[in-house]
């Protein structure tokens, strides 16, 4: 049961992750593109991340450092593009 839920959380986490690729072909403005995208990704991300925990639970520690990592870079890395990317459409 384990070793499928695993499996699931992983499977999960590359949907998120083409799910938020998919609107960068759209027309929609650049603001909208990226933050579909840094949200999927930061949502696959973790979700495979919290699959690998599931398959190798002797990583604890490593996998909740990677986890909380993700949540910081992607979290301000997001904001970081858009605010240059406002910053770039205003001039």
């Amino acid at each position: 049961m384990v070793e499928f839920l695993s499996y699931f959380c992983m499977v999960v986490g590359l949907v998120f992750w083409f799910w938020g690729t998919w609107p960068l072909l759209g027309p929609r403005s650049v603001l909208f593109k990226l933050h579909t995208l840094s949200v999927a990704d930061i949502l696959g991300s973790i979700a495979i991340v919290f699959g690998l925990l599931l398959k190798i639970p002797k990583e604890l520690p490593l996998l909740l450092l990677a986890l909380l990592s993700l949540a910081i870079w992607n979290t301000i890395l997001g904001y970081v593009l858009a605010y240059c990317a406002r910053r770039s459409i205003n001039q």
